[in-house]
C-alpha cells in the first residue's frame, strides 16, 4: 500500500491523463469549424459524432478524480500539527492503551475465577452422578 503522498501523486497523474485523453478525443470527434463561411461538400457529408456522450463521460471521470484528490489532500497532516502536538497525542493514546490493558486484565481475571467456579461445580456434579450410579448398581432391582 502506497503512502498518501504517492497516492496523491498518482491521482494527479491520472487527472492529467484524463485531461489529455479528453482533449484528444474531443478534437478527434468534434465537428470541423467553418472558416469565413466556406463550406465544402466533404464537411456536409460527415456523420455526426457522439461528442456530447464523450464530454459527459470525461467530465464524470475528471470530477471523480478531482474528488479523490480532495479527499487525499484532506487526509494529509495539517501544518498546525507540530512535533509537540503529535507527541502529546501519542502520549494520550498510550495512556488510553494502558487503561484498556488494565480493564482487559481485570476481565480476564474475573473470567478465570468464573471458569474455576464452573469447573468446580462440574466436578461436584460428576462426583454426585458417579455416587448415584454406583449406588443404584449395588442395590438389587425390585421384583415386579
Amino acid at each position: 500500500m502506497a503512502d498518501r503522498l504517492t497516492q496523491l501523486q498518482d491521482a494527479v497523474n491520472s487527472l492529467a491523463d484524463q485531461f489529455c485523453n479528453a482533449i484528444g478525443v474531443l478534437q478527434q470527434c468534434g465537428p470541423p469549424a467553418s472558416f469565413s463561411n466556406i463550406q465544402t461538400a466533404i464537411n456536409k457529408d460527415q456523420p455526426v459524432n457522439p461528442t456530447e456522450e464523450y464530454a459527459q463521460l470525461f467530465a464524470a471521470l475528471i470530477a471523480r478524480t478531482a474528488k479523490d484528490i480532495d479527499v487525499l489532500i484532506d487526509s494529509l497532516p495539517s501544518e498546525e500539527s507540530t512535533a509537540a502536538l503529535q507527541a502529546a497525542s501519542l502520549y494520550r493514546l498510550e495512556e488510553e492503551n494502558h487503561e484498556a490493558a488494565a480493564r482487559l486484565e481485570e476481565v480476564v481475571y474475573r473470567g478465570d475465577m468464573l471458569l474455576e467456579k464452573i469447573q468446580s461445580a462440574l466436578a461436584d456434579i460428576a462426583q454426585s452422578q458417579l455416587k448415584t450410579r454406583s449406588g443404584t448398581h449395588s442395590q438389587p432391582l425390585p421384583d415386579s
